[in-house]
């Protein structure tokens, strides 16, 4: 039997998507710029699948930008506020348990004379919101805090931020990395105060290389990149339309009977926790209970026992999971949001991430529940560390 629940890192694709996209390859291929038949159809494809992902956050089809994924969205929208804004200011606030592909940015943007100030969190995850009030200064043009951690679960207090932001004297634009909540927890940019939101097509079971910045009417951004025109004022290049299309269909999947979907979803995550914490002593969870965590993710260390080992040994019996972070699998330090959060370096190289999906069935979860145990076992007897 197999088992993937790594969903965090990318999805399998639907097979509805793939169906949908197939004839953008070779029958409606016309670029959406043109006026000839094929491109108008091009064009009024890019217009519906504007308005079908959009709407799902409160947004207009207008409002949004297709780009090649999360980690371009993230990287227009901290970037482009940015170079628009400079002339307001020089401060961005964010955090410590952003995903990568927005630290690297503010990292560089320090580089570059920006002045950046990274928000502690307790230890399950949650931003300090009081130590949000006291950072904010007149020079402050962006706060950008993820909306749910792909590596731990936990759902920041969004609608909170949004308040103290709003309260200000000043305007400050506020952006959010939804790659890991779209589709399993609701977005509501009105409710939330949101000026922008970075999502993907791949983390929803839709195709790879395509996500979407969504970003209110009246935000001050300005592009990255420059070229070929395109239908997007902030993004050159021709549209990438089996993409796109994917991208559309993955959405009206995901959110058709969206709350019987996530229902599923936690009624899994729920099952995997008690299950591991009766079968397996010696455990460590990271990330909150109940319903300030994501519906997808449950992530432990299991002590005396290397994460990757565990993975491997896994991996071996049909079943995939994450040892950290999705941009981060690959490192031998422990992972920036665990040691964030205050894990010892011993423990957070013990972490296995597990992320389901709507795909996810109960029966996987029962052999997982099967195996684990076995395996963490079979290697504690084999760690020099009793």
């Amino acid at each position: 039997m197999k088992a993937y629940l790594d969903n965090g890192n990318t999805t399998p694709v639907a097979g509805e998507v793939v169906e949908a996209m197939l004839p953008y390859f070779t029958e409606k291929y016309g670029h959406p710029l043109f006026i000839y038949s094929l491109g108008r159809e091009a064009n009024e494809t890019v217009e519906s699948a504007s308005e079908t992902i959009a709407n799902t956050v409160g947004a207009r089809g207008s409002e949004l930008t297709f780009t090649s994924g999360a980690t371009e969205a993230n990287d227009l929208a901290v970037r482009g506020i940015a170079k628009a804004n400079k002339d307001k200011g020089k401060h961005i606030v964010t955090s410590r348990v952003e995903n990568p592909s927005v630290l690297r940015i503010t990292e560089e943007l320090e580089r570059r004379g920006f002045e950046v100030d990274y928000l502690d969190v307790d230890s399950e995850g949650f931003i300090d919101l009081e130590q949000l009030e006291d950072l904010i200064t007149n020079e402050t043009i962006l706060v950008s805090i993820i909306h749910a951690s792909d590596e731990i679960g936990t759902i920041e207090p969004l609608k909170k931020v949004g308040k103290i932001l709003k309260d200000q004297n000043h305007e400050i634009l506020f952006h959010t990395d939804a790659a890991a909540s779209y589709a399993r927890i609701p977005i509501d940019m009105d409710e939330m105060n949101l000026d922008l939101v970075s999502i993907s097509a791949h983390k929803i079971h839709g195709p790879k290389g395509i996500g979407a910045l969504i970003a209110r009417e009246g935000v001050n951004i300005e592009p990255i990149n420059y070229g070929y025109l395109s239908l997007s004022n902030l993004r050159p290049g021709t549209e990438n339309m089996p993409g796109i299309v994917g991208f559309q269909k993955a959405v009206e999947l995901a959110f058709e009977n969206f709350d019987s979907k996530i229902d599923h979803m936690k009624k899994l995550r729920d099952k995997l926790m008690e299950g591991v914490e009766e079968k397996i002593p010696e455990t460590v969870l990271h990330g909150p209970r109940g319903g300030d965590r994501s519906p997808a993710n449950v992530n432990y260390s299991f002590k005396r026992v290397e994460g990757e080992s565990i993975l491997m040994q896994l991996d071996m019996r049909g079943i995939s999971v994450a040892t950290g972070s999705a941009c981060a699998t690959r490192k031998l330090e422990p992972s920036h949001v665990l040691t964030a959060i205050g894990v010892k370096p011993a423990v957070a190289h013990g972490a296995i991430r597990f992320t389901l999906s709507r795909m996810n069935t109960e029966k996987e979860i029962d052999y997982t529940l099967e195996v684990l145990p076995e395996v963490v076992e079979k290697l504690r007897e084999l760690s020099p560390i009793k």
